[in-house]
């Protein structure tokens, strides 16, 4: 199998699979969230989790379940309900973020630290791309599309893998940026505004998916 015969298709779908993830949506809004809020290896971890979770849509495009959903309808309708549901919690939980004196570092000697476990990041940043209906949509329109029904399954899944790779690639440069010292504490001064914020976004983002039905 000669890998040169698929690198146009490959250059293809890498570049518009990389202009889809720097575009700003819901993993890119949690790692904001997570990086500024809990830290550079909450946003790591979160970053690791989206890439992670890419490897879903990777999996169930590779076993056709992709091109079953594109021609059963309420399959598709079923996976944009769960994810908009997902999206929506996230962003309701942000919209009840509370005044700096409640963010870390700010507690008193005798309040509780906030403080994410590390596992807890990476399963935040896997759900929110693995329940993502966006993705969902991406997937099933670049690999109908972009990649011939002639191509190796091995190829279709070394595709799968550097998407993979550069999602999360894409979201841990994010969050060591989000996370450093002083576009931290830029970011911490913001406190619950930044964060009521970001829960907006993410709310509108998954109204969005849903008035699409």
């Amino acid at each position: 199998m000669e890998l040169s015969n698929y690198f146009g298709e490959f250059v293809a779908l890498a570049t518009i699979h990389f202009l889809a993830v720097v575009a700003p949506g819901a993993d890119f809004a949690v790692t904001i969230r997570q990086s500024v809020r809990f830290g550079r290896w909450v946003g790591i971890c979160t970053a690791l989790g989206i890439g992670a979770g890419i490897s879903v849509h990777v999996l169930y495009t590779l076993l056709g379940v992709g091109a079953l959903m594109h021609t059963t309808p309420w399959l598709l309708t079923v996976a944009k309900v769960v994810g908009g549901a997902y999206i929506l919690y996230l962003g309701a939980s942000l919209l009840r973020s509370q005044p700096k004196s409640a963010l870390e570092g700010d507690k008193g000697p005798d309040e509780p630290k906030v403080e994410q476990t590390l596992p807890k990041a990476f399963t935040t940043g896997f759900l929110t791309n693995a329940t993502n209906p966006k993705a969902t949509l991406f997937f099933l329109a670049i690999f109908t599309t972009l990649v011939s029904v002639t191509t190796p399954l091995s190829v279709q899944a070394m595709y799968g893998v550097w998407m993979c790779f550069v999602n999360a690639l894409w979201f841990v440069i994010v969050a060591l940026f989000f996370s450093s010292p002083r576009v931290r504490l830029m970011f911490m001064r913001m406190g619950h505004w930044f964060e009521r914020t970001m829960g907006v976004i993410l709310i509108l983002f998954a109204g969005r998916m849903m008035l699409s039905m």
